[in-house]
């Protein structure tokens, strides 16, 4: 039998990360992972994604290259090799961390693991794993956390990996359809969508909300569906998808949806469903805990992390997370309150959001419909990307940044982007909610000219009517 002072349950980007800071504080750390470390951001999300999406993009900027006076003949996209190319940096990442885990001493458990009820011997439970060989262990330890992550939804929809997709299968597809319909027009469906298209693809987005990128500013998610739509990709809001009506034959999907009262069928080569994920709760012993709360698919835990069970935290995915640097946080989170520190408790309203289509889209913070909500007064200040002069060596010149103050204090409430490279910009505005900065504070600060960063001190200049280059 097996002893830790921690044991985690998920060796994903929260997971991982717990076990890291665990060992700087000097624990004898487990890490039970049934697949490979890194979980779905690393082999089946984040980075495989982002990946596709810049080979999109750079065969995008190859096929501008007479706007930038250079020629380039025999532009053309060998799709294999962009699946290789994203294999390679999973590989050397996947290698990274193990390498991480190794130096710093965790022991990693390739196998599942399963909450086993408390005993007098171990208060907090403990967890039977079974091991890749058939094997079976148990491990007591003095704390667990709990970071299963997650699973993409399916609908109902019968998954093939041919012509009817997930998130997890479309990634290993080394074939490029003519036609894609993806369900779902959240952010992950908007960057399938976004690299489809680069590559030539002719999609089509069917949401049954009535705007895409529902969790964004209203202005974003307009401004990015009206340049979807200069790209010839087609967005249909507001249907009611049939998903038992999906059939396969001669090599193409169909798929039948409600709009408006009337019935209509797209046909397509692929049919990607991103349709959000689901919670992996379900075989890993939870219901032998009687003071673990399960509600609407998560576990319920406190501001440190922490289950209704003493010992038992959760983290990531399982406690609704829903982003790698959230999982991460919520990790460093329970490792130091276990330690018997006093963590910071996260705030999710100052937690960037990243969608990473062309052109990108970033956010932290509240929404001008929001913070009216709250109660509060505000000013807004807006500014186009067009008349930043980076924006324009880039060649990239649609979006704009748009910035929530209160009207009382000046303090940035909310910032919201769209455009080049926001996804990098957004941590300026992070920083600022951090420390109660106020508009004024954002003008005074120094922005190097000329970088895309200059939109924020001009942004806030505009709260008071005041932007220089408009």
């Amino acid at each position: 039998m097996a002893e830790f002072d921690l044991l985690i349950l998920g060796g994903g980007t929260g997971g991982y990360v717990a076990a890291l800071r665990a060992a700087q504080l000097g624990m004898k750390v487990g890490v039970a992972e049934k697949n490979k470390l890194g979980g779905t951001c690393l082999h089946r999300g984040c980075i495989p994604s982002k990946s596709f999406l810049r080979s999109a993009e750079v065969y995008h900027e190859m096929q501008q290259a007479e706007s930038f006076g250079l020629k380039a003949t025999e532009v053309g996209v060998h799709f294999p090799g962009v699946v290789a190319r994203k294999d390679k940096i999973v590989g050397n990442l996947h290698k990274g961390v193990q390498g991480l885990l190794k130096r710093a001493g965790v022991t990693v458990l390739h196998g599942t693991g399963t909450l086993m009820a408390p005993s007098i011997f171990a208060p907090s439970g403990w967890v039977s794993v079974s091991l890749e060989d058939g094997e079976t262990e148990k491990v007591e330890a003095q704390a667990i956390i709990v970071a299963t992550g997650s699973c993409p939804r399916t609908l109902g929809i019968p998954i093939d990996g041919r012509h009817t997709f997930t998130s997890d299968e479309i990634l290993a597809h080394e074939a490029l359809p003519g036609r894609m319909v993806i369900l779902g027009g959240g952010a992950i469906g908007m960057e399938w969508a976004s690299l489809y298209s680069d590559f030539g693809v002719q999609v089509t987005v069917l949401e049954a909300l009535p705007r895409i990128l529902t969790g964004e500013e209203p202005e974003i998610a307009d401004e990015i569906a009206k340049l979807f739509k200069r790209r010839r990709v087609q967005i249909i809001t507001g249907v009611k998808v049939l998903t038992d009506s999906v059939t396969t034959a001669d090599g193409e999907v169909s798929i039948s949806y409600e709009l408006d009262g009337q019935r209509e069928i797209v046909t397509a080569d692929a049919l990607l469903v991103s349709a959000g994920r689901e919670c992996n709760i379900h075989g890993i012993g939870l219901e032998s805990f009687e003071r673990i709360r399960v509600e609407q698919g998560r576990i319920q835990v406190d501001e440190f992390q922490r289950t209704g069970q003493p010992g038992i935290y959760a983290i990531g995915d399982v406690v609704g997370g829903g982003l790698a640097h959230v999982a991460a946080h919520q990790g460093l989170i329970a490792v130091e309150h276990i330690a018997g520190h006093q963590p910071y408790p996260l705030d999710r309203a100052r937690v960037p959001r990243c969608v990473y289509t062309r052109p990108e889209v970033a956010s932290v913070g509240l929404t001008e419909e929001e913070a009216h909500r709250s109660g509060r007064e505000v000013k807004v200040g807006k500014f186009p990307f067009r008349s930043i002069g980076k924006a324009q060596v880039f060649g990239e010149i649609d979006g704009f940044a748009k910035l929530v103050t209160d009207a009382q204090s000046g303090e940035l409430l909310g910032a919201h982007l769209v455009g080049p490279h926001v996804t990098e910009l957004i941590s300026e505005a992070g920083l600022a909610r951090l420390l109660n900065a106020t508009a004024w504070e954002i003008t005074i600060a120094v922005h190097p000219h000329p970088t895309l960063s200059e939109i924020f001190g001009e942004a806030a200049l505009a709260v008071e009517g005041r932007a220089l280059h408009s």
